[in-house]
């Protein structure tokens, strides 16, 4: 009997659901073709069911996902709801809720694919960057004081604890061991500012490293990987970091492999489910207009399928991306498709 999964599907605002059409229709395709099936239902989560309920998840959202074998989302923002509100009432609280403690953001450069780096090609820009996502600032340890006035104070907490710092690791090692590549991990602080949470990171870091004697363990300064992201991207293998520097170093990951509509991401809880996402917005002045780059969401369903454990149907996905990007797309780093939305993702369901 085949496998079946059952994948939760979140479009999102503006383009967020066309785009995770086609990544559906690219998954349906890999399905059939390599004997499983996908079961998919969708929630209406987004800036539309908020401005007509007033509710932006209902409190049994985290419970009914948990029930699924993935998350698949196109994106979240609406032009009508002020920024902040969508996003931390139902990505950061989903990460939360969901304890999607990992990242993972894969930086690769897609043959046919332009970059702004002179003189670097795919083979120069394939690396992965694991961002740990459930501390740091982002828990909302803080507050304001004294709040419009000249003394007004605002606090907010960098915070992480050993468990949350060693279970990161622990998947990035055996990521990296996974990957098989140059075998070598490299942790992106701040040891010589944030003395105390790198301190923490540093210690966790060798500690844990110590475990896995196959992988070269080296640090680098954020400051230093941004300029060597741009000037010797071939230089990295897989990179951990914070959930702050792993927010920032991503997005330039982002640009150096062509852009957000090209960029794909998972919230990854390995021993629950996890939630696939492309890193862009929702681009909502293109919707309904069948323009936007589907390509991210559409790497998204591969990381999604790699997951599961469908490695076979994965590398079909990624292989037919590679041959469209190559072959068939003219420079989608300057958005200059030549297809439509539709069309990208009949192409590439047409070569899995």
């Amino acid at each position: 009997m085949s496998k079946s999964y059952n994948i939760a599907v979140i479009g999102g605002d503006g383009t967020g659901p066309e785009v995770a059409a086609e990544g559906k229709k690219v998954l349906n395709a890999a399905a059939v073709k390599f004997g499983f099936k996908l079961n998919f239902q969708d929630f209406d989560f987004g800036g539309e069911r908020y401005l007509r309920t007033g509710e932006i998840l209902p409190e049994s959202a985290a419970e009914q996902l948990k029930k699924f074998d993935s998350i698949f989302l196109g994106a979240i923002g609406h032009p009508d709801v002020k920024p902040g509100i969508l996003e931390k009432g139902i990505l950061l609280k989903l990460r939360f809720d969901l304890d999607q403690y990992v990242n993972l953001r894969p930086i690769k450069l897609y043959p046919g694919v332009s970059t702004p780096l002179k003189d670097k090609g795919p083979e120069h820009i394939d690396y992965v960057v694991i961002r740990e996502n459930s501390g740091d600032v982002y828990t909302g340890l803080g507050g304001i004081m004294m709040k419009g006035t000249p003394d007004e104070t605002a606090i907010q907490n960098m915070v992480y604890s050993r468990m949350q710092v060693e279970r990161c690791l622990r998947y990035a090692f055996d990521y990296t061991r996974k990957r098989n590549k140059k075998k070598t991990l490299a942790l992106c602080g701040k040891t010589n500012v944030l003395t105390y949470v790198f301190d923490l990171w540093e210690r966790a870091f060798h500690e844990v490293g110590a475990e896995y004697p196959d992988i070269k363990r080296e640090y680098y300064h954020v400051d230093a990987t941004c300029m060597w992201m741009v000037k010797n991207p071939e230089w990295f293998d897989v990179i951990v970091t914070t959930n702050m520097f792993g927010d920032i170093i991503t997005d330039l990951g982002a640009i150096t492999q062509g852009g957000m509509g090209i960029a794909a991401g998972g919230n990854i809880n390995p021993a629950g489910v996890s939630m696939f996402e492309p890193i862009g917005g929702s681009a909502p002045k293109y919707t309904g207009m069948n323009v936007i780059n589907p390509l991210a969401a559409i790497a998204c369903g591969g990381m999604m399928l790699e997951h599961l454990g469908e490695d076979a149907a994965a590398k079909a996905i990624e292989e037919s991306i590679i041959d469209v990007t190559a072959n068939k797309l003219k420079d989608m780093g300057a958005g200059r498709m030549g297809y439509s939305t539709t069309e990208v993702g009949d192409l590439i369901a047409k070569g899995v």
